[in-house]
């Protein structure tokens, strides 16, 4: 289980299978329609030659999508050294109406494929009114998926370092542990030194504005996903005259160290399984019984604990580790629409078949029937680790935090104050910290909180509409992670208005 700050949209799993950006053919470039002289405006002399990049535009291997590669300084303090490049992608706005420019949009993580998103989501499964109006954009940000991504293990190291027990029964599992850890951050260090220094959130947000720039608009308009919520903070921070339309959808809180983050979202995934435990105990095949929730609980812990003594058998070669099935478990809380699954899989578990979690859990890691991964958990890592200092330096420091985690989570809690030890051997020092972002002068945001969101815990998105200065918190009262496109009408009216008309909701409306 390496679940700490995984923060991202349910539909990323499905997102960026087999979504390639190769295979282009050429259709005469050129920047989207209706650009302005003002979109290029005022970047610094040394800057100047990005913000003043020409894309030239290919069609992608999925119809209807168009690709291109921008570039980026390496290093935004030496931009006359080595650059970056940018993978982007765009579905053109498909009308009729009056075109208002390009919509960025990110599904979270770190490390989620901005661009398997706009793919295969996105750019057709938004409301028809945004898609016809907009320019739908997206950019894998550095490191991540097609711009230069960090590469760490290979696939069977990758399987090893998953089965790794997180809940350490003694000294021997606590320093095989720290062990698998420090061979994750060398290997991102063996494979990826170069990038691995400059993978940071406000790096990918300054790379957003030349982003915006080359495509003509005079201002960024964004809608970011879990951890996307950070990012499209941080621009509004560093360039508030440049900020449009943006919406924020299960918030982060940028104000909080990284163990108070980790211990809110070991909380938030608690109140997610609670939630899950009271539907579960009404269910015909609940395997978890059907007395409480918190009998449920129990029920759950006692699995763990056995797969922990004695893993189950998934018809291959991997077992399913407790470590795998608490990840299967986390995998279902981001939607209850996999609540059904989770339910099959539990009693499929107890019965001694681990294939259905263990399904789950290569799904949440972005392993493929090949035994080859996503690059999705090595970028979260670098960039996390860059963004905060790491909560813990050593496994006396989480022993002590465990207590505190698990009143947080008596089902989760020791298995995530462990997982939050994996930056305590990172080898770049982190460059950002946790700070209130304001973003005064910038056009209203957006904040979206759903309050049963297990990765983003809705008082994340109340703390940050409080921090902005034009922030506006739009309450969702449900289940699951982030509420846009959730099948809520209310939640989607209300931003379709913000995005289409300008006029954001009003502040604290709930729906």
């Amino acid at each position: 289980m390496d679940t700490r700050r995984l923060l991202r949209t349910l539909a990323l799993p499905l997102a960026t299978v087999g979504l390639l950006v190769s295979g282009c053919s050429g259709d005469g470039g050129g920047s989207s329609p209706g650009s302005t002289a003002s979109g290029r405006a005022a970047p610094s002399a040394d800057l100047e030659r990005y913000y003043a990049q020409k894309p030239s535009w290919r069609s992608c291997g999925v119809p209807g999508f168009q690709c291109a590669t921008l570039k980026a300084p390496l290093d935004y303090a030496d931009p006359e050294g080595e650059s970056i490049d940018l993978a982007v992608a765009r579905k053109k706005a498909t009308g009729p109406g009056k075109r208002l420019g390009s919509l960025l949009v990110n599904p979270g993580g770190p490390g989620g494929s901005a661009i398997g998103y706009l793919q295969s989501y996105a750019g057709i499964g938004y409301p028809a009114p945004v898609r016809a109006q907009y320019d739908m954009v997206a950019v894998d940000p550095r490191g991540v998926a097609r711009s230069e991504p960090v590469e760490c293990l290979t696939g069977t190291e990758m399987d090893t370092y998953t089965q790794t027990d997180q809940t350490p029964d003694d000294s021997g599992e606590r320093a095989k542990l720290a062990a698998a850890y420090k061979e994750f951050a060398a290997g991102c260090e063996k494979r990826s030194g170069k990038v691995l220094p400059h993978v940071s959130t406000v790096e990918a947000a300054r790379d957003m504005d030349i982003v915006r720039a080359v495509l003509g608009d005079a201002k960024l308009n964004y809608v970011g996903a879990s951890y996307g919520t950070f990012l499209g903070a941080t621009y509004a921070e560093l360039f508030p005259d440049r900020t449009g339309r943006l919406v924020l959808d299960g918030a982060m809180d940028p104000a909080l160290p990284a163990r108070a983050m980790n211990r809110d979202q070991t909380a938030g995934f608690e109140t997610a399984f609670q939630s899950f435990a009271a539907d579960c105990i009404k269910q015909a095949d609940c395997p978890l019984g059907r007395t409480s929730a918190a009998d449920a609980s129990e029920r759950l812990k006692a699995l763990f604990k056995k797969l922990d003594a004695t893993p189950a058998p998934t018809g291959e070669s991997r077992e399913l580790t407790e470590s795998l099935a608490t990840t299967g478990v986390i995998a279902a809380m981001y939607d209850e629409g996999a609540w059904p699954q989770l339910r099959g899989a539990l009693a499929a578990a107890q019965e001694g078949e681990g294939a259905s979690l263990l399904a789950m859990a290569d799904m949440y890691y972005e392993r493929e029937t090949d035994g080859s991964y996503s690059n999705l958990m090595y970028a979260n890592a670098a960039v996390n680790c860059l963004d905060l200092p790491a909560p813990f330096d050593a496994p006396e420091a989480v022993e002590s935090a465990v207590p505190d985690f698990e009143k947080a989570s008596p089902v989760f809690g020791e298995g995530f104050a462990w997982a939050s030890l994996n930056c305590g051997y990172w080898p770049e020092k982190a460059t950002g910290k946790p700070h209130r972002i304001e973003a005064k002068g910038a056009a209203p945001i957006v904040v979206v909180g759903t309050t049963r969101d297990p990765a983003t815990p809705y008082k994340w998105a109340r703390s940050l509409a409080g921090q902005l200065s034009s922030g506006r918190l739009l309450t969702y009262d449900g289940d699951g992670h982030t509420a846009y496109g959730r099948g809520s009408d209310c939640v989607d009216t209300a931003i379709n208005t913000y995005l289409l008309q300008g006029t954001p909701p009003a502040d604290g409306k709930r729906c």
